[in-house]
């Protein structure tokens, strides 16, 4: 073969490959709503539903990245101790204010729409959602991290990351890793 027919082999690949991760990504984050709802039904209790969801969702979502993103700069700073427990209790917290939207046996109407690669290994997955008679536009972000898994969710036009981060660089800017620490597990200790 010349180096003429080779070329446009080489080109096509690279699409198939990105076209291939699209996939890959979309069915990763169907098979995690799948798996979330089916835990939902089966639990039946709201109040038990956030440790039935906890490794369902530790499967599916980089809760590390989300916390090193929704503290900001300021991570780098933190020691590997504060690391894991600010860790610890951004994931209790994103897990229980995501399971009290759930009412066991009630889905959503969800069309997912056609992913967007926005960096090599970084996935948009848009999906359109119609829960208890509203619409939401929900995005899931999702990262090569251990496998496709999500690293932000953008409701409305509103980033879950960028949210907290507001909250949790303010804490940091005011007593560094101790102050968000503080401030995770005031927000963790309030009741429902």
């Amino acid at each position: 073969m010349t180096l003429r027919f080779l070329i446009p082999l080489v080109l096509l690949a690279a699409p198939l490959a990105a076209s291939a991760q699209l996939a890959e990504a979309q069915s990763r984050l169907q098979t995690a709503v799948t798996e979330v709802l089916g835990v939902a039904d089966r639990t039946g209790n709201r109040a038990a539903l956030p440790n039935s969801l906890r490794p369902v969702l530790h499967k599916y979502v980089s809760f590390e990245t989300m916390t090193r993103r929704a503290v900001g700069p300021g991570w780098k700073q933190f020691t590997p101790a504060q690391q894991q427990e600010a860790t610890q209790l951004f994931s209790t917290l994103i897990i229980r204010s995501y399971s009290s939207k759930f009412t066991p046996g009630e889905h959503p109407a969800i069309t997912y729409k056609a992913a967007v690669a926005t960096a090599a290994d970084r996935i948009d997955v848009p999906t359109s959602m119609v829960y208890k008679g509203s619409h939401y536009t929900v995005i899931y972000r999702m990262e090569q991290v251990q496998g496709w898994r999500i690293t932000d969710v953008v409701i409305e036009g509103v980033s879950l990351v960028a949210n907290y981060r507001t909250q949790l660089d303010a804490q940091f800017k005011k007593g560094g890793a101790a102050a968000v620490i503080s401030s995770l597990t005031q927000s963790v200790s309030r009741p429902q």
